[in-house]
C-alpha cells in the first residue's frame, strides 16, 4: 500500500525523451545487465519546487501557475530541455511492467531491486497481511500527508504476490489486483481577516472571504468566494472568525464552515451594503433570488465587465484587447458603451498621441482586430450582449432558430418560450434585454457600424453527421479546432468536449492527450483531420 500522487501528472500523458533525460531521478544505465526492463511511474514537482518557479514567476512579472500538477505538466511540454532541467521535476517509480532475464516472487522484492539500480522507488510503501492493517496503514498516510513533499489525494492498494496477481488480471481499464482509496478533500482552519464585496457586469455584488494564507492541495489560499447574503447567514460568517477551508474539486477554495468555539468575542455580523462599492448607487436584493444588485446601469464597474465579457474569446473574440486597455479607454470616457467600440477608429490619431493602446503598430493592430470582428457569426454577437443566462451554448443554440439578431430582439416572449431550446427563465431574460430602448439603441448602432447580424445561410448543407457525436482533440494542422467544429455542426454533428460510450469518432490532431486515450480504451472509431472531410465527399 502507497500514497496515491494523483495530483501530479500521470503516465497518460506523453512524455518526451529529451525532457525526461534532464529530469534528476531518471537513471540512465542500470548496475546490473538484463535484456529487458518496463517499468512505470510518474513525473511530479515538490512544493519547494513549485514555490521557487512562482517566486521567479513573480519577479520576472510573468503569470504564476494554479498548482503543482499544471506546472508540471508544463514543464514536460517544453521545447527547450533547458527549462525542464532548471525547473526541478522529480519522478518516482511505483511498478514494474515487464522484465526479462531475473524474476521476482513479489512486487516488494521488485521495489529492492530497483532502489540497487539507484532507481527511486515511491516512498512510504506499506506490507499489509489483513484488512484491518490495510485499513490502520490508510489512516497514518492520510494524518501524514501534509508532512510529504509533494501533494497526495489517496493510497494505493496492491497484491504483494505477482502469481496472485496473473491469477486475478485485468479488466479492458485497470488491474483487479489494485485499487485506489481517496481521501476526503484537505481541510485547514484559517483566520478571516476581511469580507470584500465586487460587482459583476450583470450589476451582482459578490462578497469575497479574505483569510490568512494557508496551503492546500500544493498552492497557497487567501480567498474564497461567499455567494451571496443567505450563505453568510447560513454559516453565520463574521470576521474575526475562525474558519474551515477547503478545495471543491481539489482546485476551488471554499468554506466549509465557522469554529464557533474559537469565537472569543462578540463579533459584527456582515451584511451586504445597502450601496454599491463602485458607483454608490442603491443595492437591492432582486424577488424571489439570493442576489443583490447595483440597479444603476451606468455603474463603471458593470460597464468594465461588460466590454471584458464583449471583447474575450468565447464572445467576439477581438485579439490584444486586454482589461487593461478596457480599463483605460472607460476611465478616458472613449468606451461608454459596447457599441462604442466600433467607433475608436475614428480616434486613431488621438489614441497614438496619448499612447493608451502603444505606439501606433499596437494602436492599428488592434482596429484591425475590432474592424474583423465585424464579420464574426451572429451567435458570437449574442454571447457578447452579456444577457443574463446566455452563454455561448445557448446562444448557438437560440440562433439556430432565428434568421437575425432583429428577429430575435422582435420575438414576443411567448413565442420565445415555444422554442424547445429555451427554457423559461433564459426567454424572460432575453425578453426583458430587449425590452430596454438603450439596449435596442446598442444594437441599432452596431448595426449600423456594419457589425453583422445575420445567420449564415447554410440551407444547402446536407446532414451527413446529423446524430453523430464528436470529440476534437490536439493540435491540428490543416484547419484550426473551431473550424472542425464548424464543419461537423454545420453537416448535422454534435461536439462534446468529453469522451464517452456515446462519443461517436474523435477528431485527434498532433500531441492529443487523455481524450485520445480514453478513446482508444473505449474502441471508439478515431480519425484524422483528412479523413473528416473525406467523410463529406
Amino acid at each position: 500500500l502507497h500514497p496515491a500522487n494523483t495530483l501530479s501528472l500521470h503516465d497518460a500523458l506523453p512524455i518526451f525523451t529529451e525532457n525526461a533525460k534532464v529530469i534528476k531521478d531518471v537513471v540512465k544505465k542500470l548496475s546490473d545487465e538484463i535484456p529487458y526492463l518496463e517499468i512505470r511511474g510518474e513525473v511530479y514537482m515538490s512544493n519547494v519546487a513549485f514555490d521557487k518557479i512562482n517566486e521567479q514567476q513573480e519577479l520576472l512579472g510573468k503569470k504564476i501557475f494554479a498548482n503543482p500538477r499544471n506546472c508540471a505538466a508544463g514543464t514536460l511540454r517544453q521545447l527547450d530541455s533547458k527549462i525542464t532541467k532548471e525547473r526541478g521535476i522529480s519522478l518516482f517509480i511505483f511498478n514494474i511492467q515487464d522484465i526479462k532475464g531475473i524474476e521476482f516472487k513479489t512486487h516488494t522484492e521488485g521495489y529492492d531491486w530497483l532502489k540497487k539500480q539507484g532507481i527511486k522507488v515511491i516512498e512510504n510503501y506499506v506490507k499489509c497481511k489483513t484488512a484491518d492493517e490495510v485499513w490502520s496503514a490508510i489512516q497514518v498516510i492520510g494524518e501524514e500527508r501534509g508532512n510529504l513533499a509533494y501533494d497526495i489525494d489517496g493510497v494505493v492498494i496492491k497484491i504483494n504476490n505477482l502469481e496472485d496477481r496473473k491469477e486475478l488480471g485485468n479488466t479492458s481499464k485497470v488491474p483487479k489486483w489494485a485499487i485506489a482509496y481517496k481521501f476526503p478533500p484537505e481541510e485547514k482552519e484559517t483566520k478571516l481577516l476581511d469580507i470584500e464585496v465586487s460587482v459583476g457586469r450583470t450589476g451582482r455584488i459578490t462578497p469575497t472571504a479574505i483569510f490568512e494564507p494557508i496551503r492546500l492541495c500544493g498552492t497557497s489560499v487567501a480567498r474564497a468566494i461567499l455567494h451571496n447574503q443567505d450563505f453568510i447567514d447560513d454559516l453565520d460568517i463574521r470576521i474575526g472568525d475562525i474558519i474551515v477551508v477547503y478545495k471543491s474539486g481539489e482546485i476551488i477554495p471554499k468554506i466549509k464552515s465557522v469554529v464557533k468555539e474559537k469565537r472569543i468575542t462578540e463579533l459584527k455580523k456582515f451584511k451586504i451594503p445597502e450601496i454599491c462599492p463602485v458607483c454608490g448607487s442603491p443595492t437591492v436584493r432582486e424577488k424571489d433570488t439570493a442576489d443583490i444588485k447595483c440597479i444603476n446601469p451606468n455603474c463603471l464597474a458593470q460597464l468594465e465587465r461588460r466590454i471584458i465579457n464583449f471583447v474575450g474569446r468565447t464572445a467576439m473574440d477581438i485579439k490584444g484587447f486586454g482589461s487593461a486597455y478596457v480599463k483605460e479607454l472607460i476611465r478616458l470616457e472613449y468606451i461608454k458603451d459596447i457599441a462604442d467600440i466600433y467607433y475608436l477608429s475614428n480616434y486613431r490619431d488621438e489614441l497614438i498621441e496619448k499612447r493608451i493602446i502603444g505606439k501606433e503598430k499596437n494602436t492599428d493592430k488592434l482596429l484591425e482586430a475590432i474592424e474583423n470582428s465585424k464579420g464574426n457569426e451572429a451567435q458570437r454577437l449574442l454571447t457578447g450582449l452579456g444577457i443574463p443566462n446566455i452563454g455561448k451554448v445557448a446562444a448557438k443554440s437560440i440562433m439556430k432558430h432565428y434568421k437575425s439578431i432583429q428577429d430575435l430582439q422582435n420575438t414576443s416572449l411567448e413565442e420565445l418560450e415555444d422554442v424547445s431550446d429555451i427554457g423559461e427563465i433564459s426567454a424572460l431574460c432575453i425578453s426583458k434585454f430587449f425590452e430596454d430602448n438603450k439596449n435596442r439603441e446598442v444594437i441599432s448602432r452596431l448595426e449600423d457600424y456594419g457589425v453583422n447580424m445575420a445567420v449564415e445561410d447554410v440551407s444547402n448543407e446536407d446532414n451527413k453527421f446529423d446524430g453523430l457525436t464528436f470529440v476534437v482533440t490536439g493540435t491540428l494542422t490543416s484547419m484550426g479546432r473551431n473550424d472542425a467544429v464548424t464543419m461537423i455542426e454545420s453537416h448535422g454533428g454534435k461536439v462534446s468536449g468529453s469522451v464517452s460510450k456515446k462519443t461517436s469518432y474523435v477528431l485527434a490532431g498532433e500531441n492529443a492527450g487523455s481524450k485520445l486515450t480514453k478513446a482508444q480504451e473505449l474502441g471508439i472509431v478515431v480519425i484524422s483531420e483528412e479523413e473528416l472531410v473525406n467523410m463529406l465527399k
